[in-house]
């Protein structure tokens, strides 16, 4: 992430639990952790939203080579972005969560809090618990061949057969060791909530919060400034103060932001997340994510998830 593009991230949530997880990444605790951790087990390791549908292992240290490859074809990615919704689904769970993939690969999150509420994972995996066999490796190239992946099948069974390995018990361990990590950033974390807090306004901070609950929600300015307890003429001088965006500027990229993260889901339709993240029509939703983003939900989805051929009748269908 450039560093304009951070400080428009942090001008856009800086009350949301991104802005939390943005800072616990940046920390020197963190940051030695993750070195750590994977110069001692070989594996990944990622800090993420709990809404996160991307692919948070991609390119980081100890990815594995398999699905470095997978990630570079969009048929094959949609695979690992099903993974992530089964991850996903499992927020309610208050401990860590492992799912496999069809091609034999663990993954697993483990919850990060701020006070009382879950905010994100520390997610790490790519990993096989059982010794690979050709028998399972050809069920898996069958699997890709039916879904029209290309990918060059030696470079393929190279990369799967140098998977990392790690007993049950062994990756175990694994998982202990992030349970215990969780909780570090979890102190941390509370620490920077309180100097965050000691910094901003106290009814900015509200505002934001109120904004980020209910951003799906039909809100106005004069709704918001009643919720903080101000004139609406004061809080929209001093809102765009603060974040030095109007009150329907921060809205409307707070669910630009937020319908972005939803157009990686491929099971959901470009109009169902146009009406989820709080726009009255399709067509207001496709000139204020363009507007924002200098490209249609079309266009961002063809780049970030679907197969060319998916692209074409999304755009047939959704346009």
């Amino acid at each position: 992430m450039g560093t304009a593009t951070l400080r428009l991230f942090l001008l856009i949530v800086p009350a949301d639990d991104k802005l939390f997880l943005q800072r616990l990444s940046e920390t020197a605790l963190y940051k030695d952790y993750e070195k750590a951790f994977s110069d001692s087990t070989g594996l990944p390791l990622s800090l993420t939203h709990k809404e996160t549908w991307g692919l948070p292992l991609q390119g980081k240290k100890g990815e594995n080579p398999f699905c470095a490859l997978m990630a570079k074809d969009r048929k094959a990615c949609a695979a690992c972005l099903e993974v992530n919704k089964k991850l996903s689904d499992a927020n309610e769970q208050n401990g860590p969560v492992s799912v496999g993939c069809f091609a034999g690969l663990c993954d697993t999150v483990v919850p990060v809090q701020l006070g009382d509420r879950k905010i994100g994972y520390l997610r790490t995996g790519q990993v096989m618990l059982a010794e690979p066999s050709q028998e399972k490796f050809d069920k898996v190239t069958k699997q890709l061949i039916d879904w029209g992946v290309s990918i060059d099948l030696k470079d393929l069974r190279e990369a799967w057969f140098n998977s990392k390995i790690l007993s049950q018990e062994q990756y175990q361990s694994v998982v202990t060791l992030l349970k215990t990590f969780s909780s570090h950033l979890t102190l941390v974390g509370n620490q920077l909530q309180i100097q965050n807090e000691n910094v901003e306004s106290p009814f900015i901070r509200r505002a934001k919060e109120f904004i980020a609950h209910n951003q799906a929600e039909n809100l106005t300015l004069e709704k918001v400034a009643k919720v903080v307890n101000t004139s609406t003429f004061y809080f929209c001088k001093m809102f765009k103060k603060a974040t030095g965006l109007t009150f329907t500027e921060y809205l409307t990229r707070v669910r630009i932001e937020k319908a972005k993260n939803l157009l990686l889901n491929p099971h959901l339709r470009i109009s169902e997340i146009a009406f989820e993240v709080g726009f009255q029509s399709l067509s207001q939703f496709n000139r204020a994510f363009k507007k924002v983003s200098g490209q249609t939900p079309t266009q961002y989805r063809k780049e970030n998830v679907l197969s060319p051929e998916e692209w074409d009748e999304q755009e047939e269908s959704e346009d």
